[in-house]
């Protein structure tokens, strides 16, 4: 009852992008979209930015800089 039948050869899966890929025409936003968009991503992402990198990231790029540097003598 519950056995499994053979599966021919499958199609990979065909995903939007691969089907507009040959048909696609470039999305066109207006320039006052554009300017707004990137003021949006701009105000979301300024404060991220601003921060800076922890010192626990950046004493961890220390030491592999310094792991590295040793290798390359």
């Amino acid at each position: 009852m519950n056995e499994r039948k053979p599966v021919g050869q499958q199609k990979p899966m065909e995903t939007a992008a691969s089907r507009q890929k040959n048909h696609a025409k470039p999305a066109k936003l207006g320039r006052e979209v554009q300017a707004r968009l990137g003021q949006q991503l701009r105000a979301m992402y300024d404060e991220g930015v601003s921060q800076g990198v922890p010192d626990r990231f950046a004493d961890l790029l220390t030491r592999m800089d310094g792991n590295g540097n040793k290798d390359k003598h």
